[in-house]
């Protein structure tokens, strides 16, 4: 690769650094073609980048952004791991694909939003419920108290509607 090549790359790794949420490093060793294409189709399903870079380009891209103090502890076979608005899929994709690849992957560390957290962080963040889970709960609170009061006002009505045909009919037998 040449060094204008490699100006390019890092130009375009550091902008995509400064706007990413999230950034995971997975360690990786073994790792056949088919299952690399399956994988990188995997994280663009999901909107999220997946790269395989070298430490020192990585490093370069990363200075002057949030993801400074993460680069810092690369060695061996890394790839990085992007996302910009959901911090929780990424993790969560990335759960899935460490289940699928068994050793051939960890998850070595990330920042999230500007905190560096270690494997176990990823994990936890990976339980978390997403941001669309999240907006569907909030709606399901918010909407809760308008529904009750909507079932409590039709129930008089209901009734009466059940009590007028049973009169009816009542009235018709007695007659």
């Amino acid at each position: 690769m040449q060094r204008n090549e490699k100006q390019e790359l890092v130009g375009a790794l550091r902008e995509k650094m400064s706007r990413a949420a999230i950034a995971i490093a997975v360690g990786y060793k073994n790792i056949d073609a088919a299952a690399t294409v399956k994988l990188r189709k995997t994280f663009r399903d999901n909107k999220v980048d997946y790269k395989v870079i070298k430490n020192t380009l990585a490093r370069l891209a990363a200075k002057g952004t949030p993801l400074e103090q993460f680069t810092e502890g690369l060695d061996g076979p890394n790839a990085i791991i992007l996302g910009y608005d959901d911090v929780v899929v990424p993790a969560k994709v990335l759960r899935d694909v460490l289940k699928e690849q068994g050793d051939k992957m960890t998850g070595k560390a990330g920042v999230v939003q500007g905190n560096l957290v270690d494997a176990k962080g990823l994990a936890a963040l990976a339980s978390m419920p997403g941001l669309q889970e999240l907006r569907g709960m909030l709606a399901a609170i918010i909407a809760a108290p308008a529904t009750t009061l909507v079932r409590l006002l039709n129930a008089p009505g209901s009734q009466i509607a059940r009590v007028l045909p049973a009169k009816s009919e009542q009235g018709d037998k007695a007659a």
